[in-house]
């Protein structure tokens, strides 16, 4: 992420790390606070609840659970898969919401790769797709919000996949859905047919509710399909 007039900062707690860049340092420190504060709750929920750790397909939550769990949950539903799927988006969902409520009028958290963003001016965001041609050549410009920005991949990072795409990255109202639908689209892109796998990794995308858009990197093939933001190069990133 550029935008060279805001103030940025590298955060990292546990295995949750990133970036959160805003107009407000004060809104900066009141994500940083709620990661926190809801990475502690989910590990306490999950202490209790060790299902929610361990399910690879949606999973009720109690009553009780803390808010992170339950958008999880939700978002996991929605998709079709374990709700530690959405994990990082979701942190960065609440965050976002922290940073607004603080009167941020840009506010971005990235963790993990997963992106959520509410901002009255465009942020551009590079394309991270380790071991494809196009890794950090090519970006988007968000320009409509709220959005999330999930990429999931079966070649590179340490989440589990079901599938063999080496690239998956989905659009949607916010990064919880976007990272359980990553990592539901990436599960379905496989088989010796990159075609039929490709196409079965956009219907996939497709009819999951919320998805806006999907690009899918498959043994060097790209497909597009939806509505994702304006493509830009690199070099042309505010």
């Amino acid at each position: 992420m550029k935008n060279k007039s805001l103030f940025r900062e590298t955060f990292e707690f546990r295995e949750t790390r990133g970036l959160i860049l805003s107009d407000s340092k004060e809104a900066i420190a009141s994500a940083i606070s709620s990661l926190r504060e809801n990475r502690e709750k989910l590990e306490r929920y999950v202490r209790r609840n060790p299902e929610f750790l361990y399910s690879l397909t949606p999973i009720r939550v109690n009553n009780d659970a803390p808010l992170v769990a339950k958008i999880m949950a939700e978002a996991a539903a929605k998709a079709g898969v374990g709700p530690m799927a959405a994990v990082a988006g979701a942190l960065a969902d609440l965050a976002v919401r922290e940073m607004v409520s603080a009167g941020a009028k840009v506010a971005v958290v990235e963790d993990g790769g997963e992106v959520s963003a509410i901002s009255e001016s465009p942020v551009d965001i590079a394309l991270l797709a380790q071991g494809t041609p196009l890794s950090r050549k090519i970006g988007f410009r968000l320009e409509k919000f709220p959005v999330g920005v999930a990429t999931s991949s079966a070649t590179f990072g340490h989440a589990l996949s079901l599938g063999k795409a080496d690239a998956v990255t989905i659009f949607s109202k916010n990064a919880c859905m976007a990272d359980a639908a990553a990592t539901a689209v990436c599960n379905a892109v496989k088989g010796g047919n990159v075609d039929s796998a490709i196409k079965r990794g956009v219907e996939e995308a497709l009819s999951i509710d919320d998805v806006k858009g999907v690009l899918i990197i498959f043994k060097g093939k790209i497909a597009i399909a939806g509505e994702i933001p304006r493509l830009i190069n690199i070099t042309d990133m505010k």
